[in-house]
């Protein structure tokens, strides 16, 4: 039985690369894209034999754009990165959608740097509606938040032509809106709901047209210093960190206007849940985040017909007396005992 046990590791090029993000889900094809995101620097892993992963290619800046933060998978086989920033006269200026082949060359680039637009703008995540010919992105910055961050912008997938930028509106809070994060598309591929760091929760309007627009549906409450952050759709249901909870928050989306509670799944007091992903089959969660869940991988079993969320308490280390992987106390089949801070992660397929 090797359940919560180390494989193996393989160290890439480069020091204080920061890793960050990976793609949200394995792709069908083995190759994992992954940002370095403190050196802007990007490596795409071959993990189709994932006891033997190889890296198969690696890049830095792309067509001017540099330090790529999300990766998502189109249509045609390629991947749609977004990237921070761009290289303009010797400033930074808002970045852009880059699409890439496989090996992470480039096939088209687009700036978000519209006609009046903030220029603290920063391209974060998006969503791919394929359906309705469209992309939405957000605008959080990686390095501080500006009144930029309350937006999202949605394009046409086809030619990649921005249509529209949209401000969120606030909720009773009053800055529910700020710090768009993730958008995704529900199973429909025609609706999308889209997370803020701020804790928000916004419903896509009018999206196949030529004036869309976002209103509130739903909030959690928000610790001071902590962040709301990646959300997952598992059928009817949508899974989110909620870090003032110190919790994984299954909610109903039947219907995606009325948003209700099914679940939530509680971790020690002083975890900051942040990083979620869920197994091809719905059934598991792995989870990542900050504080004292800083150097541990904790799974979570998710019932897919109630939307239960349950910690796995079989995912342990030989010995361990409490669920969890832990990366502070390992010796590295690749050489050394650095402590590891685990942030992306997905499941194999």
């Amino acid at each position: 039985m090797r359940y919560g046990q180390l494989v193996t590791t393989l160290p890439v090029p480069g020091r204080t690369n920061g890793p960050h993000h990976t793609e949200h889900e394995m792709p069908a094809d083995g190759k994992l894209f992954a940002n370095g995101y403190a050196s802007g620097r990007s490596f795409v892993f071959d993990l189709a034999d994932p006891v033997q992963p190889r890296i198969v290619a690696d890049f830095g800046d792309v067509e001017g754009y540099s330090h790529p933060h999300s990766f998502l998978r189109l249509p045609n086989g390629n991947v749609l990165a977004t990237f921070q920033m761009r290289h303009e006269s010797g400033t930074m200026a808002p970045g852009g959608l880059v699409e890439l082949t496989t090996d992470g060359q480039a096939v088209r680039s687009v700036s978000a740097n519209a006609q009046g637009l903030d220029p603290a703008t920063r391209v974060y995540s998006a969503g791919v509606v394929s359906a309705l010919d469209r992309i939405v992105t957000t605008t959080t910055d990686m390095a501080g938040s500006s009144p930029a961050s309350r937006q999202l912008q949605v394009w046409r997938l086809s030619d990649l032509t921005l249509l529209k930028t949209i401000t969120l509106p606030d909720g009773p809070r009053g800055d529910e809106s700020m710090l768009t994060a993730e958008p995704r598309v529900l199973p429909d591929g025609k609706t999308v709901l889209v997370s803020t760091f701020a804790c928000g929760l916004y419903l896509m309007e009018g999206l196949e047209g030529e004036s869309p627009s976002a209103r509130f549906v739903s909030s959690f409450p928000r610790k001071p210093g902590t962040n709301c952050a990646i959300p997952v759709i598992a059928g009817r249901y949508y899974l989110v960190t909620v870090p003032a909870w110190s919790a994984v928050v299954s909610l109903d989306i039947s219907d995606p206007a009325a948003p209700r509670e099914a679940s939530r799944v509680t971790l020690g007091p002083d975890d900051v849940p942040h990083w979620i992903s869920i197994s091809p089959d719905h059934r598991r969660v792995v989870i990542t985040g900050y504080a004292s869940l800083q150097h541990r991988v904790m799974i979570a079993r998710f019932d897919t017909t109630t939307g239960s969320l349950t910690i796995d308490d079989r995912f342990r280390e030989e010995g361990a007396a409490e669920p969890g992987f832990r990366m502070d106390n390992k010796t590295w089949p690749h050489g050394g005992n650095a402590k590891g801070k685990p942030h992306g992660a997905v499941f194999s397929r």
